[in-house]
This record gives structure tokens, C-alpha cells and sequence, in this order.
């Protein structure tokens, strides 16, 4: 029970960065704006070295000829399909969607918090340091990601406090997955590593695909070497938990 415990705290304190939105109300827009760019490389370099030095090797292990890499494959193109069903994509720019949107936005997020809480039972699972990694990828997603969520609801007619209220009730949906995939897992734990591959596959395609276009779109030299050095931070980040392995 000791694992399940684990499970439930981490996707619970994963499911506070929800409240992140609180922070956006004391700070003037061109400095959110600033943050919020940092925050996205971050996000880059902590889900590129969860997915590579992580997920992806843990699973390797357990597969024999290339199953593996046709499942992060899979992963990959998996969370395009979400993402273009449910309409999952995280608002960056100035003129977001209004009103219907808001909500779609919070379906996607339930989602996505749930799948979350699978991928960290997933890592806990098999054992303690991959779950903590999955777990700071994860949050390192999730800060960018909730603020800009919170930003939608706004913009959305949604009143502060009624936002941040369903912001965290979407977040929490992350603790019924961790639970969810912890007694499923405990049915078949070789699911485990197929949920490793594809969890790779997601966080690659949510790096490629959302964030980095977005620090693309700096022409600043200066800004673009801190984006470059921050996103190697979140690399290092992830590495140096590896050694959480031995």
C-alpha cells in the first residue's frame, strides 16, 4: 500500500499547481508573459528528458525487437488524435477562443489529468525513481499549462475565483487516474511499460508539437540563448534524478 499512498500524494500535489493561477493576479501582464516563455522551456527540456532518459529506457528493457519504439510512436500520434478530438490545445496567444471554448478547455483538461495520474501509477509502479521523474515532468507541464488554462477561463467570462475553483477540480481528476491505474496495473503489471512507451510518445509530441513552436516564434539572440540554456536545465533536471535509480 506503500506504492498507492505514493501514488495518491504526488498526483495530489501535481493537482496544486492548478492554483498557479493565484500568482497570475499579482503580476502585470508583459511580466507574466516573460515568465510564462521561461517556464514553457523548462516545460520542453523536463518532458524531453523524462521521455529519453526515463520512460523511454525503462520500457526498452521489457520489449524485444523494436516493439517499443512503435509504441512511443503510437503515444505519439495517440495524443495528436486527443488533442484534435477534444480540442486539447493550450492557449499561448493573445486572442484565445472565448466561452464555449472555456469549457471545452476543461474537458480536455479532466482528460489529460486523469491520463496524467496513469502515466505517474505507471512509474510508481515500476519503481520509485521512475515515478518521481514522470511526476517532475509532469509538473513541470503542468505550471505553463495551468496558467495558460486560467488565462482561458478568463477570458472566457469565467470569474477569478470560480476558475481557479475549476481549474482544481479538473486538476484533481489526476488523483481518480493515479488510483485508477494503480489497481488496473495491479491486474496486469507488464501493462505498465506499454503505458511507459506511450507516455514517451505523449510527452515528445506535447514538447514538439505544442511548446516549441512557441519559443520558435522568439527573435531575440539574447532571449533565445536563455530559452536554449533553461530548456538544458530542465534536461539536466531530469538527469540527475537518474541517479535516484541506484
Amino acid at each position: 500500500m506503500a506504492t498507492l499512498f505514493l501514488i495518491i500524494l504526488f498526483t495530489f500535489l501535481v493537482s496544486l499547481v492548478s492554483f498557479a493561477g493565484v500568482f497570475v493576479l499579482a503580476l502585470r501582464e508583459e511580466v507574466l508573459k516573460k515568465i510564462i516563455f521561461y517556464l514553457v522551456s523548462l516545460s520542453i527540456g523536463g518532458l524531453m528528458g523524462g521521455a529519453f532518459l526515463h520512460l523511454f529506457p525503462e520500457a526498452i528493457e521489457k520489449f524485444e525487437n523494436g516493439i517499443s519504439f512503435l509504441i512511443v510512436l503510437l503515444g505519439f500520434f495517440l495524443f495528436l488524435i486527443i488533442e484534435k478530438t477534444i480540442h486539447w490545445r493550450h492557449c499561448h496567444k493573445d486572442n484565445c477562443p472565448v466561452h464555449s471554448f472555456a469549457y471545452m478547455n476543461l474537458i480536455g483538461d479532466a482528460i489529460h489529468n486523469f491520463i496524467d495520474g496513469i502515466i505517474i501509477a505507471a512509474g510508481f509502479i515500476v519503481s520509485p525513481a521512475v515515478g518521481f521523474a514522470s511526476t517532475a515532468a509532469i509538473f513541470l507541464h503542468e505550471i505553463p499549462q495551468e496558467i495558460g488554462d486560467f488565462g482561458v477561463l478568463i477570458h472566457g467570462g469565467v470569474s477569478k475565483k470560480r476558475a481557479l475553483m475549476l481549474n482544481f477540480l479538473t486538476a484533481i481528476t489526476s488523483v481518480a487516474g493515479g488510483i485508477f491505474g494503480f489497481y488496473l496495473l495491479g491486474f496486469a503489471q507488464n501493462i505498465s511499460h506499454y503505458l511507459l512507451a506511450l507516455a514517451a510518445g505523449g510527452f515528445i509530441y506535447i514538447a514538439a508539437s505544442d511548446l516549441i513552436p512557441e519559443i520558435r516564434k522568439e527573435n531575440d539572440v539574447k532571449k533565445s540563448f536563455i530559452n536554449f540554456a533553461i530548456i538544458f536545465l530542465g534536461i539536466l533536471a531530469m538527469y540527475l534524478l537518474k541517479f535516484l535509480e541506484a
